[in-house]
């Protein structure tokens, strides 16, 4: 059991926060202007405290580029993706499919650089991933008429645009990884991946692209929402991902941070005032048996 297991987990934590959070603005602003608006937020707080503490003077051109392109991977495609996902199918059916980044990421850890899982760790990374694709695919009671669980859109492109958002989180994170391994901070690595992404969102809107604008004017209170979303999930959440990046193996890191569908299901259950369906329950046991698997290997 070490220490970055517990910072992935915090991460997924934070997501599961900003999963709930971002319902109400995302489906008001639209997916590009939500993400737009949210991480201009974000990286505005992020620089401040870079700012503040002097990281920057870490920085090289070799680690900008690399947390750059890992930001525009996992950011502006991965996190647009999302939530154009999360808009049409709802965070819970949307976090089913997002799942399946932890299996991404432990290919991409095997093949690319190299990890290897005791069949301990093996075992809990199958119950976990097992266990979060059950409870969300299951978590759902008959007839449940709650405006999120209901179908916005095409069900089929939700369905890619939560797999691409899955491969995206995955690709993104493999990217990051060598360069936290060196030692880059990781607040100071956040912001260069937001403001990265941030800025090409902006290209998109001035080029004229239509999706980029916001399908309804921002008010003071979707703002403040977006804000504080932000804050959580990316602010929070993305530098405790790569904080654990530094130490720990791509694969363990991705599944234990995939379990924020898991950590979901209490904040839906105050939400929409309805205990999770039974099948919810199993998979959240099967998830709590694998995470334990992994971090007491």
């Amino acid at each position: 059991m070490v220490a970055y297991d517990f910072l992935a987990l915090g991460a997924a934590a934070c997501w599961a926060v900003g999963g709930v959070t971002s319902v109400t603005p995302s489906r008001h602003l639209g997916a590009f202007a939500f993400t737009r608006w949210r991480m201009l937020l974000v990286a505005l707080m992020l620089w401040t405290v870079v700012a503040s503490t002097g990281v920057w003077r870490s920085f090289s051109p070799h680690a900008v580029g690399f947390m750059a392109l890992s930001g525009l991977v996992g950011i502006f495609v991965g996190d647009t993706a999302l939530f154009a996902a999360v808009n049409r199918l709802g965070p819970r059916r949307a976090g089913v499919l997002y799942a399946s980044n932890a299996v991404f990421g432990v290919v991409l850890g095997a093949v690319l650089l190299g990890e290897r899982m005791s069949l301990q760790a093996m075992l809990g990374a199958t119950l976990t991933v097992a266990g979060v694709m059950t409870a969300m695919l299951l978590g759902r009671h008959k007839g449940d008429p709650h405006a999120w669980e209901t179908d916005h859109g095409h069900v089929g492109t939700g369905v890619a645009l939560a797999l691409l958002s899955a491969l995206c989180q995955a690709v993104g994170t493999w990217i990051a990884k060598p360069v936290m391994g060196s030692g880059l901070d990781p607040v100071a690595a956040s912001a260069v991946r937001v403001s990265a992404a941030t800025l090409l969102h902006f290209v998109l809107l001035v080029g004229g692209f239509r999706a980029a604008r916001a399908q309804q004017t921002p008010t003071l209170r979707v703002l403040a929402q977006t804000g504080l979303n932000g804050l959580i999930a990316m602010g929070v959440g993305m530098t405790l991902l790569l904080f654990a990046l530094q130490k720990g193996d791509l694969g363990v890191v991705a599944i234990l941070s995939s379990v924020s569908p898991i950590l979901l299901l209490p904040l839906l259950w105050f939400q929409l005032k309805r205990a999770p369906a039974p099948g919810a329950w199993v998979g959240a046991a099967l998830t709590v048996a694998g995470t334990a698997l992994i971090l007491w290997r």
